[in-house]
C-alpha cells in the first residue's frame, strides 16, 4: 500500500489535467488515510519525511473536501416545487402472492383492511404534515399540507421514508391483528410521489382513486363468487369479460342474492382519514371531573364521494390546508390520469445506487440503549437485512453498510422496474425495514422494539466503472473517519468528559493525533479493534463454481457478509464477477 501511495502522489503532483489531478489527488487521500486505518502509521525513513506526506495529505483532504467528494455531483434534485401539492401513493408489492400466502378471505378480508387503516393513521400521528389519507386494498394515498417544506419537499426522501414507516408499522402490528397467524414473510410496499398543481387536480386524483376502489371491488366481488361456486380461473374470467357496472350488479343479485349496496362501506367506498378538532379529557381537576380540551385527532370515515363539494368544503381541516373544491366533479380528464401516472426512470446503461439512511437513528439508538460507539448486535441486524435484500432483488450485485446507511448496487443493464426510480427506491427501503423489525428478536431477544424504524432512500445513477468504485471508496473512508472520531468521542465520554468537552477536545485532530489518543489514554490501539467497525460491511454473492461449491463449503451464488478493503481495486480485480466487468 505504501507504495501505492508513493506512485499515486507523484502521478498527482505531475498531472497537468485538472481533472484528472482531482482523481488522482482523491485516491491518494485514501491511499494515505489508509495506511493509517489498515496497516498501522505510515512507516517513513525521518520524522521530516513524515510531516511533509501528512502536510500534503491534508492539502489533498482539503481539495477532497470540495473537488474529490465529485460523487456527489451525480445526485439528483428532486424536489417538489411550490405551490404543488404532494400526495404519497403506496402499494402493496406482490400483494396478490401475499394475500394467498397469508389465507387472506376473498374478495376482502375486513381484518387485513383493518390493519393498513390502523398503519395509515399512525403514519398521520407520525408525519404531521400529512393532513389527509385516502385508502383500499393494499394502497393508500397521503396528501400533505399545500405549505409543506417536509424534507425540502425532496420527492425520493418523501417517497422512501412514508412507504419504509408503513412497512415497520405493519410488521408491528401484525400481531395485534392476527394473533394466531404467523407473519411468513416481510411485507413491502412501492410508492410515488404525485404532484397536484391545484386543488382541481387533487380532487380528480381523489375521485380516480375511488372510483378504482368501486370497480376492482366490484370486479372481485364477482370473479370469487362464481370461483367459489365451482367455475375456474379462466371461466371466471371469461363471463365476466367486458361487462359494465349494471351487468355485474345483476350477476350478483341473480345467482348470489347479493345487493352490492348493501356490502360494508369499507369493502365499497374505501376509508379516508383525516385529523379533525375532538374533545379529549387531558386531565381531572381536584374534585375529580374530567378538564377537556380540543385537539387534532386523525378521524376515520367513509364516504360515498370523497371528492364531492359538499364532504370536503364541511371539513375546515382540509379547505384550510388543501383547499376548496369549487364544484362537483364528473368525468375525470385523461391528461390529469396520464400526469398521474407519470414516472420518472433512471439514465439507461448505468449502475444505479440505492442508498438508504436511518431516519432519527441517534435517537432510535438512545432509546434501544445500542452500544456506544458500535453496537456490534445492531451492526450484524443491519447486515442481515442487507443479505435479505440482495436475496430478494437478484438485479442487486453488491451492497456496502455502516451505522445505519447501505448502499445497494444494481447491474448496470438492470431493467428492475423498468428503471422506474420511484419503485426501485421504495421497494428496496420499505422490504429492508420491514425485515428488520421482522428479525429484532434474533439479535436483541432480550430487548423489546420500542417504535419502528424508518430509512429514507435515494438512487443515483454512475456512467463509468471507475466512478462507482470512487463512489463506494468515499463511503468506506467516511466510515473510517467517523469510526475513529466516535470511538475517540465516546471513549472521552465514558471517561468524564461531557460531550461538549469531548467535541472542543477533539476539534481539528488529525488521523495520527486520534490514534496517539486512544494509545496513550485508554490503551487502545485502533487497528485491532474489530474489522465490521473500521471497514464496514460488503455483501455480495460468491463467484459461481462449476461443481457448485467453493471454498469453506459455502455454495455458488450465496450471498456473504465480507469485511474488507474496497478502496484498493485488488479487491475489485480478485472478484470481476460482482460487478460483471472486464
Amino acid at each position: 500500500m505504501i507504495n501505492s501511495v508513493g506512485v499515486v502522489r507523484k502521478e498527482a503532483e505531475n498531472c497537468n489535467c485538472l481533472q484528472e489531478q482531482c482523481r488522482l489527488s482523491f485516491r491518494f487521500n485514501i491511499l494515505f488515510d489508509c495506511s493509517f486505518f489498515v496497516s498501522g502509521s505510515f512507516k517513513v525513513d525521518s520524522v521530516e519525511a513524515k510531516k511533509k506526506e501528512e502536510n500534503f495529505r491534508e492539502t489533498l483532504r482539503d481539495m477532497a473536501n470540495s473537488k474529490y467528494e465529485y460523487v456527489k455531483s451525480f445526485e439528483l434534485e428532486d424536489e417538489v416545487m411550490l405551490p404543488n401539492l404532494m400526495v404519497v401513493r403506496i402499494d402493496g408489492r406482490d400483494f396478490s402472492r401475499f394475500s394467498q400466502v397469508h389465507e387472506f378471505e376473498k374478495p376482502n378480508d375486513e381484518t387485513a383492511l383493518n390493519l393498513m387503516n390502523s398503519c395509515s393513521a399512525a403514519v398521520l400521528e407520525e408525519f404531521p404534515d400529512i393532513i389527509f389519507a385516502y385508502g383500499y386494498s393494499d394502497e393508500y394515498s397521503f396528501v400533505f399540507k399545500k405549505t409543506s417544506r417536509f424534507y425540502q419537499r425532496r420527492a425520493s426522501k418523501i417517497l422512501s421514508l412514508v412507504a419504509s414507516f408503513f412497512a415497520a408499522v405493519y410488521v408491528t402490528k401484525w400481531k395485534e391483528f392476527f394473533p394466531q397467524r404467523k407473519l411468513l414473510y416481510a411485507p413491502s410496499f412501492s410508492s410515488k410521489v404525485v404532484s397536484c398543481a391545484s386543488a382541481e387536480v387533487l380532487q380528480a386524483y381523489l375521485a380516480w382513486r375511488q372510483q378504482d376502489c368501486h370497480a376492482n371491488n366490484q370486479y372481485d366481488t364477482c370473479f370469487w363468487m362464481l370461483v367459489k361456486s365451482g367455475k375456474s380461473v379462466s371461466e371466471t374470467q371469461e363471463i365476466l369479460k367486458d361487462t359494465q357496472k349494471q351487468q355485474k350488479n345483476e350477476l350478483l343479485f341473480q345467482k348470489f342474492g347479493i345487493n352490492y349496496k348493501t356490502l360494508p362501506e369499507l369493502f365499497r367506498q374505501g376509508s379516508c382519514l383525516f385529523k379533525k378538532k375532538v374533545e379529549e379529557t387531558v386531565k381531572h381537576d381536584e374534585n375529580g371531573n374530567p378538564v377537556k380540551r380540543l385537539r387534532r385527532k386523525a378521524v376515520f370515515v367513509h364516504s360515498e364521494n370523497i371528492a364531492g363539494r359538499s364532504f370536503w368544503n364541511e371539513q375546515p381541516s382540509l379547505y384550510n390546508d388543501l383547499g376548496h373544491f369549487t364544484k362537483d366533479i364528473g368525468k375525470i380528464e385523461p391528461d390529469f390520469i396520464r400526469s398521474f401516472q407519470f414516472e420518472n426512470k433512471l439514465l439507461p446503461l448505468t449502475w444505479v445506487v440505492v442508498r438508504i439512511d436511518g431516519c432519527h437513528f441517534h435517537r432510535f439508538s438512545d432509546v434501544h440503549e445500542f452500544e456506544k460507539p458500535n453496537d456490534e448486535q445492531a451492526l450484524k441486524l443491519m447486515n442481515s437485512c442487507a443479505v435479505a435484500v440482495l436475496e430478494e432483488f437478484e438485479d442487486i450485485h453488491f451492497a456496502y453498510g455502516v451505522s445505519d446507511e447501505y448502499s445497494f448496487v444494481l447491474k448496470k443493464e438492470s431493467e428492475l422496474y423498468k428503471r422506474q426510480s420511484s419503485k426501485i427506491i421504495s421497494a428496496v427501503a420499505s422490504f429492508f425495514t420491514s425485515t428488520y423489525v421482522l428479525q429484532w428478536g434474533e439479535f436483541f431477544p432480550h430487548k423489546e422494539l420500542k417504535y419502528p424504524p424508518s430509512f429514507d432512500g435515494r438512487a443515483v445513477c454512475y456512467p463509468t466503472y471507475n466512478i462507482l468504485l470512487d463512489y463506494l471508496a468515499w463511503r468506506q473512508v467516511d466510515c473510517h473517519i467517523n469510526n475513529q472520531y466516535n470511538t475517540c468521542f465516546w471513549m472521552l465520554v465514558k471517561s468524564g468528559k461531557n460531550k461538549t468537552q469531548s467535541q472542543d477536545y477533539l476539534k481539528g485532530t488529525q488521523t495520527r493525533e486520534k490514534n496517539e489518543l486512544l494509545s496513550r489514554q485508554f490503551g487502545i490501539e485502533y487497528n485491532s479493534l474489530p474489522v465490521i467497525f473500521r471497514m464496514g460491511s460488503s455483501v455480495f454473492r460468491l463467484k459461481e463454481a462449476e461443481n457448485g461449491v467453493v471454498s469453506g463449503k459455502k455454495l455458488e451464488g450465496e450471498v456473504v457478509v465480507d469485511h474488507c478493503n474496497i478502496i484498493e481495486r485488488c479487491f475489485w480485480e480478485e472478484h470481476l464477477h460482482i460487478l460483471s466487468y472486464s
